[in-house]
């Protein structure tokens, strides 16, 4: 049985929290069932660690709710673990936390909405060619869920830290933020060329950690035809382990476009993106060149 050390401060949220979630080994299998690893073996092979200590820690988790534990298998009896409400408010955690590691472990502490195409961080996200998006729903501009994944043989997700109808909605020192600037011409650029995307076999969907009303009424103020996709939750960029900054309160999406096929892997990865119409260009061109 995992030795633990209960904090005897009752009163202090933090010291609670880190009663339930202070073993780092327990923040990194919140961290991979939110990208979709569900099974014992599955999160044994990522992790690396033993099955002692992996058996333990999942006991934890669900005793303390942040985990469901459900049979996938009769014979013999096999289960897998799910993050419930209460795990899934642990996804803006990790995602500050892996903000902090970008900005000042991996980088030099300056707020910024892009990075080095030579740094790690750009190494993780290229690394997404060839794995699976997990399923999962976004809420899109009307609030109505829907699977990022169309059902055609590509789909193209840009994904861009903001865009707003009115001047006076954008953060304040939004201009100053490097790579934040250029949402409004992206997604007309997108816009523009959307039919020959669809020709291509591509699906365009842009996605935003903001609320759906914001991009519903910047979509309706561009004239877009395609869908705005909200991960104000997280969701996306938890599974995927997406690079954010933080601005006006919000954890906002650093801009990059992945090429998503109908069977959920990531063809090909943009990032980082220094001449959007280029970068446009480039992923209808890949579309294009994909088998």
């Amino acid at each position: 049985m995992a030795q633990r050390t209960h904090l005897g401060d009752a009163d202090c949220s933090i010291a609670q929290a880190l009663d339930v979630v202070g073993d780092w080994w327990t923040l990194l299998i919140v961290r991979d069932t939110a990208r979709g690893l569900h099974r014992f073996d599955e999160l044994q092979g990522e992790l690396g660690m033993s099955r002692k200590v992996l058996a333990e820690r999942l006991k934890l988790l669900v005793e303390a709710g942040v985990l469901t534990r459900t049979p996938y298998q009769e014979r013999p009896v096999r289960h897998e673990y799910r993050l419930t409400p209460r795990g899934r408010g642990l996804l803006p955690v990790l995602v500050a936390l892996q903000d902090w590691g970008d900005a000042w472990i991996l980088g030099e502490g300056e707020m910024t909405a892009t990075t080095e195409e030579s740094s790690k961080e750009a190494a993780r996200v290229h690394a997404l060619r060839g794995t699976r998006l997990p399923e999962l729903l976004l809420p899109d501009r009307f609030g109505e869920l829907r699977d990022p994944v169309a059902d055609t043989p590509f789909t193209v997700l840009y994904c861009f830290p903001g865009a707003y109808a009115r001047a006076e909605a954008y953060p304040p020192g939004w201009a100053g933020i490097p790579g934040a600037k250029g949402c409004t011409l992206e997604s007309c650029t997108f816009r523009d060329q959307l039919a020959e995307f669809t020709a291509a076999g591509a699906t365009v969907h842009g996605v935003s950690t903001q609320r759906p009303d914001e991009q519903r009424e910047f979509a309706e103020h561009e004239r877009l035809r395609f869908p705005l996709l909200s991960d104000a939750e997280l969701d996306l960029v938890t599974a995927l382990r997406l690079p954010t900054f933080r601005a006006g309160g919000v954890s906002r999406l650093k801009r990059l476009t992945l090429v998503v096929d109908r069977e959920r892997t990531v063809r090909e990865v943009f990032y980082p993106i220094r001449d959007i119409e280029a970068s446009v260009a480039a992923a209808l061109a890949a579309v294009r060149a994909a088998p």
